[in-house]
């Protein structure tokens, strides 16, 4: 009974959290990309996704989740995001027995080619700039016991407009505790999985360039004084989208061949209103030959005026000579007027 009561204070905690009075401060960050979700597993799941565990794409939710990754892998997501913006997620771990797990993450974000416009040129002038983000992480795990483990990653990150750029440097911070909470005969790592997680925990970001570099007459009607004195525009610094996360996950159908995981996240960020995902995954194992997954969720759920709404997705781990696995996913994403999203990963354990 005093199990029930722990889970239900939990979700009420979650509820009343998100139900709190909004003071958000939105637009108030940069390098926004660092808030698109990563893997199509997660994705798929409505990005409910902290307190999930033996993932690759872990890295990006919680780091303390490759701790389980049971053998070494490799992934890689492609994910073309809105109005033609393409998004590249690579990841691969090594697994060390007695050390941990040692992995390391790329992230790239291509904006395409745009018209380079002015106040006599609003069509164009025919030249053309280009904008990318991009991130790097290296990250480590560790399992103290079966049931607790913790991971952290230290990225640096670099966004660039035509000739200004800026960078950042930033920490994600995970555990993740595998409790006994309606687990088959009380055993640890059996029942009801806790995950907290804080992402971009980092330096501020602040554009420099040669574009900022211009020539002043700092007194106009005077002669007589420097009439170019060379000067630079001071851009303002701004944080990094920082995101602090909570959620459980748990498997109420557990068997040899089949496996029907629940989750759900609170999400408490720096530039937005609380609110809620959910997400469920069905795994179904066919002997000698593979696992197949089903997964669905919903996104933002209690955050006023949010594009994002359902998702779902499903894949496939195909098993291989030599103790290898190829894995397949696929997710979709409601985002309201934008439209629907897709993300397609590969993956390989080894």
């Amino acid at each position: 009974m005093k199990r029930i009561h722990l889970v239900l204070c939990s979700i009420l905690l979650m509820i009343s959290w998100v139900s709190a009075e909004e003071i958000n401060r939105v637009g108030s960050t940069t390098a926004s990309f660092l808030e698109i979700g990563m893997g199509s597993a997660p994705s798929a799941m409505g990005e409910a996704y902290v307190a999930m565990s033996g993932n690759l794409s872990s890295i990006y939710w919680n780091p303390a989740g490759v701790a389980y990754l049971e053998k070494s892998a490799f992934s890689m997501m492609y994910q073309p995001w809105m109005v033609d913006i393409s998004t590249v997620f690579a990841s691969s771990a090594i697994v060390l027995p007695t050390i941990g797990t040692m992995a390391v993450s790329i992230t790239q974000v291509d904006y395409g080619e745009m018209l380079v416009t002015n106040l006599e040129n609003q069509d164009g002038t025919g030249e053309f700039f280009t904008a990318s983000d991009f991130a790097v992480g290296l990250s480590y795990a560790r399992k103290i016991a079966n049931w607790f483990s913790f991971g952290a990653t230290a990225k640096m990150i670099n966004s660039k407009i035509w000739h200004e750029s800026a960078s950042a440097f930033a920490m994600d911070l995970g555990v993740i505790v595998k409790t006994q909470f309606f687990a088959p005969q009380g055993q640890k790592g059996k029942g009801l999985d806790i995950g907290m997680s804080i992402s971009n925990y980092g330096t501020q970001m602040q554009y420099d360039g040669i574009d900022l570099v211009q020539p002043i007459d700092i007194s106009l009607d005077e002669t007589g004084n420097y009439g170019d004195v060379i000067g630079q525009f001071r851009t303002q610094a701004w944080e990094l989208p920082l995101m602090f996360r909570i959620g459980l996950a748990y498997s109420p159908i557990q068997s040899n061949w089949q496996t029907l995981t629940l989750a759900v996240d609170a999400l408490h960020p720096n530039n937005n209103a609380e609110s809620i995902n959910i997400g469920g995954e069905y795994a179904l194992r066919v002997a000698n030959k593979g696992k197949f997954y089903l997964r669905g969720g919903y996104k933002t759920l209690f955050l006023k005026e949010s594009q994002f709404g359902l998702t779902g997705g499903g894949g496939v781990e195909l098993f291989m000579m030599g103790n290898k696995t190829v894995i397949i996913d696929y997710a979709f994403k409601e985002a309201g007027l934008l439209g629907r999203t897709h993300a397609y990963t590969l993956g390989l354990t080894f």
